[in-house]
């Protein structure tokens, strides 16, 4: 069974700011069964609703591009919807008894992606390489998957409705970060044909606006102490937000903004690429090998600078937030910014609890500034200048936010028990973590203690830059 921290009792089950919470766009809830009581009915509804959005989100899809991997950290379309539904059969259907269908055992081995607990798996790198299962058997399969989870939210007893919510929870969570990935990965497939090949995802208004000039960058200074981290209320989460804990923090101040596409691309006119001692070594070595002289998707083009976006490519918007930088050029730029515009103090990235005490200081605020502010929007799908709250802006649901940290275990920490100890725990091994969330992110997704985390050399993810600084004592 999941440690109880990780989940919610029935009293708190209708509040908090989990992906349990009850959504009111679109008509899935409609064709929930009458016959289910109350609760099982939400759940339903919040099952076939996240299900629903993973199948209109591929409809904009040509058939070629659901079978295309261009690099290993890239999985074809194809492979994320078998996934995601693999992971309701072993997680969920399993464990009640409703793994059946002959799919079950035959795509197994397939849609493992690594959970060691599971047996073999198929290497990573060769998700792009197979014609078998095809994608209409994918789509069958998914298909069967919500009849039997539908047939067993309707069947199950009281007694096991609660681990079945959990169960359920886990699944509908987890298919949430795959619909952020997604997008992040049908970006990087498309942007790999020549230019004038290439297709955007969709035809969508609004990516070229800005929303004004943001104005010169400031900080927001913050009083330390021992202060309390962690997920705070009975409602679901992961297990790395987990256990609440006191850390001493230093008094820091953060900028009040995102970092822009202007300032980052003056650090790159004045050889932010090309200075060794901006970088960490290992930055370095990855910005040679990999040949990096501007972020992800920036394309020089007679002259003029161009993004390439999910509406196709656009002319760079100076004052958007700098997007696809790796946390090594994070790390590199806020150096250049320290030694340029900070001579009297030392710039650089915030630590995940510092910005998690600033996002926490605003909290009456941030629930309506966070509903505000982007998050996953399919009418723009693209990084705004989205405002926000008086003394910090873009803090949520713009791009994720690079900070120092590790991705490394709260005191006290306890992965989830049985196969989902494999979900986080063993990941915490030289990732660094993201905070805030992005325009790729369901807003029901998110909360104020979430801990995205990849590797530092990672690009491809709606991922930038917000800096910080010291106090003095």
């Amino acid at each position: 069974m999941p440690p109880a921290a990780g989940r919610m009792s029935r009293t708190h089950r209708r509040h908090g700011d989990s992906a349990l919470e009850a959504r009111t766009d679109g008509d899935v809830s409609a064709r929930s069964p009458p016959t289910v009581c109350a609760d099982r009915e939400e759940l339903l509804r919040r099952f076939q609703l996240v299900r629903q959005a993973s199948l209109e989100m591929c409809r904009p899809l040509a058939a070629e591009v659901f079978r295309l991997q261009p690099a290993e950290e890239v999985s074809p379309p194809w492979w994320n919807l078998g996934h995601t539904s693999w992971f309701f059969v072993r997680n969920v259907l399993m464990p009640f008894g409703g793994a059946s269908d002959p799919e079950d055992a035959e795509f197994d081995h397939v849609l493992n992606s690594y959970y060691a607990t599971f047996g073999e798996r198929l290497a990573r790198s060769r998700r792009g390489s197979l014609s078998r299962p095809t994608t209409a058997e994918i789509y069958e399969y998914r298909a069967s998957v919500d009849r039997r989870i539908e047939a067993l939210l309707k069947s199950i007893d009281e007694q096991q409705l609660d681990e079945l919510e959990f169960r359920l929870a886990v699944g509908i969570n987890h298919e949430q970060q795959h619909q952020e990935l997604f997008y992040t990965e049908v970006k990087y497939i498309l942007a790999q044909n020549a230019p004038r090949l290439r297709t955007p995802y969709l035809q969508l208004p609004g990516t070229e606006a800005s929303l004004g000039e943001p104005g010169p960058l400031k900080f927001i200074e913050f009083a330390g102490g021992l202060l309390e981290f962690g997920h705070a209320d009975s409602t679901w989460c992961w297990d790395n937000e987990l256990p609440r804990h006191k850390y001493y923090l230093a008094s820091f101040a953060l900028a009040d903004r995102l970092s822009t596409n202007r300032e980052f691309l003056d650090f790159m006119e004045d050889g932010g690429y090309r200075r060794q001692l901006l970088w960490l070594d290992n930055g370095w070595r990855a910005a040679q090998e990999h040949g990096w002289q501007a972020p992800l998707y920036w394309e020089r083009l007679d002259g003029q600078w161009w993004n390439w976006t999910l509406a196709g490519p656009r002319p760079l918007a100076l004052d958007e937030p700098v997007c696809h930088v790796s946390f090594y050029e994070a790390d590199a730029f806020a150096r250049w910014w320290s030694e340029n515009f900070a001579s009297e103090c030392t710039l650089r990235l915030p630590n995940e609890r510092e910005w998690e005490h600033a996002a926490r200081s605003i909290e009456q605020a941030s629930e309506q500034r966070m509903a505000e502010q982007s998050f996953l929007n399919r009418d723009r799908l693209h990084p705004s200048s989205a405002a926000g709250h008086e003394s910090l802006r873009q803090l949520f649901g713009v791009v994720w936010q690079w900070t120092s940290s590790y991705h490394e275990p709260y005191p006290g920490y306890r992965t989830f028990t049985g196969e989902l100890a494999e979900y986080n725990g063993k990941f915490m091994d030289n990732q660094r973590v993201l905070r805030g969330g992005s325009c790729m992110t369901p807003r029901d997704h998110f909360r104020v203690t979430y801990r995205n985390f990849w590797p530092a050399a990672t690009r491809f993810q709606f991922s930038g830059i917000r800096l910080a600084r010291d106090l003095e004592a």
